[in-house]
């Protein structure tokens, strides 16, 4: 109910007097209809005269409409994603917008053929790495305009209810995303933001009692260590949090105090450059570490799979490979990868 045109215009016009050069819209869950994105960008463009880009998500299947809206209201950049990883959460396709955009004056000269190689590499390397993507994030989901919720969210949310065993509480999670966000005043669902008003509701949900346990980061959050919020948040919680203390009124930052002088002769000597001692301010232990040498890397190595059967291939045959899987006694699946397409073959004994 906060986030109207209005105000968005009026965020607009406070970026701009800070010299900016250009203006994003963000839009992390793909809430964008194609009205509102030709209002936004024409807006923001008669206010400040900047450029725009958009970056939203194919979330509510609506992305490709509003990227035709908004560059028609005069937008100069849109984000998108190579065919191999797009849609579902992710962005549209960069083959299907060049498509869409052919004939008109935002046409753009592209080497679809490098492309279209391109995404091909992608939709293998994707099937490689298939079990450890979420059905959650990778379809259409038009639901997401009453929960607001965005992929990079709901992949955190699944994994937590996973953790505790209850993935069937999920759309008890869903509603309670959406009341702990109106109690902490309608916070944008981006990082950290998104992932302190997940943990919250999932700790409400698996509580059985709203609030009964309060995460550290929502207690930063509602003594206002995470800045000024869209709207006001709910007196009944800033009481619960803080109990008789009030939220602070300043800048964050400004409590802060400085560290780098701080920072011991040791790292100083390891360092070699500047955000090397940012790093240590920021994470001291692991930065440390990383500077001595002692870091060691967390690689999950795949194997590829193991060929037990032959598909005669009708193309190259070092774009082939293939897996089996038992299904009965007699009964065997074979599915085979030929070129960037997955096939499932069923064999059995008579």
């Amino acid at each position: 109910p906060v986030h109207t045109l209005e105000h968005y215009l009026s965020v607009a016009r406070e970026i701009a007097a800070l010299e900016v050069d250009a203006i994003r819209i963000k839009d992390m869950a793909g809430l964008l209809s194609p009205t509102m994105a030709y209002d936004l960008v024409k807006g923001i463009r008669e206010e400040t005269g900047l450029p725009v880009a958009v970056h939203s998500h194919s979330t509510c299947g609506l992305c490709p409409l509003n990227y035709m809206k908004a560059l028609e209201a005069g937008a100069e950049y849109i984000d998108t994603a190579i065919s191999g990883f797009a849609f579902g959460t992710s962005q549209p396709a960069v083959e299907s917008l060049l498509v869409a955009l052919k004939g008109s004056k935002f046409e753009l000269k592209l080497n679809e053929e490098a492309l279209a190689k391109a995404s091909a590499y992608f939709r293998r390397l994707r099937e490689k790495y298939r079990k450890y993507a979420s059905e959650y994030t990778d379809r259409i989901d038009p639901e997401v305009v009453f929960h607001q919720i965005p992929g990079g969210m709901m992949s955190n949310l699944v994994a937590q209810l996973k953790e505790y065993n209850a993935l069937d509480k999920l759309g008890e999670v869903l509603k309670e995303v959406y009341e702990v966000r109106k109690d902490l005043g309608y916070p944008p669902l981006v990082t950290p933001l998104s992932q302190i008003v997940g943990t919250q509701a999932v700790a409400n949900v698996m509580a059985g009692t709203r609030y009964e346990v309060v995460i550290r980061e929502l207690e930063d959050y509602v003594k206002g260590l995470y800045g000024r919020p869209p709207a006001p948040i709910d007196e009944k919680l800033v009481k619960r949090v803080l109990g008789d203390s009030k939220p602070i009124d300043v800048r964050p930052a400004d409590l802060l105090e400085p560290v780098l002088d701080k920072i011991p002769d040791e790292v100083k000597a390891l360092a070699r450059k500047e955000e090397d001692l940012l790093s240590y301010a920021l994470f001291p232990q692991q930065a440390l570490a990383f500077l001595r040498g002692e870091a060691k890397k967390e690689v999950e190595v795949l194997q590829a799979p193991k060929v037990e059967a032959e598909a005669k291939p009708s193309v190259n045959p070092t774009s082939v490979s293939a897996t089996t899987a038992t299904i009965t006694a007699k009964a065997r699946k074979l599915r085979v990868m030929i070129g960037d397409e997955v096939f499932e073959i069923i064999f059995e004994e008579t």
